[in-house]
């Protein structure tokens, strides 16, 4: 008799969220949102499915202390328009992490996620934060040392 092979698709509700804190100080940016994007996503875990959210939700804290390798953190720069001509900003990478450390490792993170609903959804599972204090202490992170 032959063996049925039967790929099972979870569904997002059948998913187990969990929790994690990640401690950003002295990271390097690029290398920390690659591991923060690919649990967010939930590539970590067996059950993923392309198409589904199983991913885990992520609590990052001391953004204000990420770090550059080489002369990244003189050369890197955001770019904003505004939809005006000449409406066009170029910010550094010191004078963002000055002004709104989260942006920087949101920036990274979001570039490394798929560019569609799913994608979009993802985003809200990560919560990133300048200081060590952090609101979401009742949903009681693990600790994950990357």
């Amino acid at each position: 008799m032959k063996q049925e092979r039967i790929t099972k698709f979870i569904k997002t509700e059948d998913a187990d969220h969990k929790w994690y804190l990640v401690d950003a100080k002295d990271q390097v940016l690029g290398r920390l949102a690659v591991k923060i994007a690919r649990i967010i996503r939930g590539k970590n875990k067996a059950i993923f499915t392309p198409n589904m959210d199983t991913g885990d939700f992520v609590v990052v804290i001391n953004a204000d202390k990420i770090r550059m390798t080489g002369k990244r953190e003189l050369q890197k720069s955001y770019f904003s328009y505004s939809g005006y001509p000449g409406g066009g900003k170029f910010r550094s990478f010191s004078e963002v992490i000055s002004k709104k450390p989260e942006f920087v490792i949101e920036t990274a993170v979001k570039g490394m996620l798929p560019k569609t609903r799913l994608g979009k959804k993802i985003i809200k599972k990560l919560k990133v934060y300048a200081g060590e204090n952090h609101p979401h202490t009742a949903q009681k992170p693990e600790v994950l040392s990357l």
